[in-house]
């Protein structure tokens, strides 16, 4: 089918091999056992909070409520039905409660068994709930088939609004030109591909080069001739406590050093996740996002790669700078893995290969916070790729909840869906954004049930 209309082709499918179960529950074991031991967690808001933590300055019990507040929203308002209506498992869904029931675990033999316990609930129990909501009067998961549209239609626009933010309008108009025609031209000679794929890539790739840019301009600037004020024999005005020629101490430096060195203390097991998630990567049960789990859904794994691999820009400073300055990584690493386990011939190949990258990354963290601050523009641009990343899917979910709403409701389901996602806006947002459409959906399915069994409301047919 083109990708004019896009509807996964097996989304209603969560049946799990007895291997692809013993490998989730495996996976779901090791990242609570990590987070116990405050070496990576997957909620890039917790990070922060874990240096404390690790420092004994925060409790268990306050560690694990603030991982909880930041993540419960996200597991039953974004995991929960992503995974019910795709039909492939996602980071919310795995990561978010291992990180909860890693931190809650006061003993660390406990953490595993906690988290495989959740990995056992999730493919054995998402199945039933599966199924059980396909035989509902009003099917609402097959309705949620309905949000992959926008969010693959308009997902792919991200660097627009990233170069617009930061370079301006003229150059944002530039790039939506740029990427609507390489769309339109996509559709046109290669109608069975995604054709946000090579969109994005180049959307990217003018950010990035913008970025650039802009920082080789300002370190010409820099090496220009000095000012008479700045010449040699200048008067310099004297520091109190420091000689003249003493460089400044940075205790940041000395932080990120400490904490990159803890890290690598704990290399094997960062070798071992990156393997472990790898090889469930490759079995085609998980898809990294939002639009990489309706892609792999339909079988679409190069184009999910590129997807990946394009949002893993937008992420890559944020998670090299909080693990370097709290002294804890990312469950995921800078999500890099996805790509390469989609593309991966087996499971056993992208293990080896999770295994390799996770070794590179954590090795690789000091250089790459260094060349982050050689570059501002370039970690000003990742900046806003990924509030962009976030903007973009907001709508995205809405539209698509929405498209959702009509397909099983008609009016009553769009005025069900609508007021819902009004009335969070209305009450402070206790659910965010970003869950806030899927958890009205689902809501509004199991109203729309109960208005059926009533007799006050008749589905609608297809």
């Amino acid at each position: 089918m083109p990708y004019a209309l896009y509807t996964p082709a097996a989304a209603d499918k969560l049946d799990f091999s007895p291997a692809q179960s013993l490998t989730v529950i495996a996976l779901c074991a090791l990242t609570a056992l990590i987070s116990n031991m405050a070496l990576a967690v997957f909620n890039d808001g917790a990070r922060p909070f874990l240096l404390d933590f690790i420092r004994g300055n925060t409790r268990r019990g306050e560690m694990t409520a603030v991982s909880f507040g930041l993540s419960a929203g996200f597991v039953f308002g974004l995991g929960a039905p992503m995974a019910l209506s795709t039909g492939v498992l996602n980071p919310w869904l795995l990561f978010l409660p291992t990180d909860i029931l890693g931190l809650l675990a006061p003993r660390r033999w406990l953490a595993p068994i906690l988290g495989g316990a959740w990995g056992a609930v999730v493919v054995f129990g998402l199945s039933g709930a599966n199924n059980a909501a396909h035989d509902l009067p009003v099917d609402f998961l097959t309705a949620m088939q309905e949000m992959a549209t926008p969010i693959l239609f308009l997902f792919l626009l991200f660097p627009v609004i990233a170069i617009a933010s930061q370079f301006g309008r003229v150059r944002g108009a530039v790039t939506f030109t740029v990427e609507i025609t390489i769309v339109v031209i996509s559709m046109k000679v290669w109608p069975d591909q995604f054709p946000g794929a090579l969109a994005m890539a180049v959307g990217v790739l003018m950010l990035l080069g913008f970025a650039l840019a802009k920082d080789l301009r300002a370190r010409r600037a820099a090496a220009a001739p000095p000012r008479p004020a700045d010449a040699p024999g200048a008067a310099r005005i004297p520091v109190e406590g420091k000689a003249d020629d003493e460089p400044a101490a940075d205790p940041m430096a000395s932080l990120f050093g400490a904490n990159a060195e803890r890290l690598r203390r704990h290399l094997p097991w960062f070798a071992l996740l990156g393997a472990v998630l790898a090889a469930v990567v490759n079995m085609h049960i998980f898809g990294g996002g939002e639009a990489t789990s309706f892609l792999v859904a339909k079988g679409d794994y190069g184009e999910a790669a590129q997807v990946d691999f394009y949002r893993a820009f937008g992420f890559l400073p944020l998670i090299a700078t909080t693990a370097l300055a709290s002294g804890a990584y990312q469950i995921v690493g800078f999500t890099f893995v996805y790509p390469l386990a989609y593309l991966a011939p087996n499971a056993a190949v992208a293990a080896v290969g999770g295994a390799v990258l996770f070794t590179v990354e954590v090795l690789a963290l000091s250089y790459i916070g260094k060349g982050l601050t050689m570059l501002p523009s370039i970690r000003d641009a990742s900046d806003h790729l990924r509030s962009a990343i976030g903007k973009t899917l907001e709508i995205a979910i809405l539209f698509g909840a929405i498209a959702a709403a009509a397909k099983m409701g008609g009016g009553l389901g769009i005025t069900l869906v609508g007021g819902l996602y009004l009335l969070n806006e209305s009450i402070g947002r206790p659910i965010v954004r970003l869950a806030a459409g899927p958890a009205a959906v689902v809501v509004a399915g199991i109203v729309l049930n109960v208005l059926h069994w009533l007799d006050l409301f008749t589905p609608l047919k297809g």
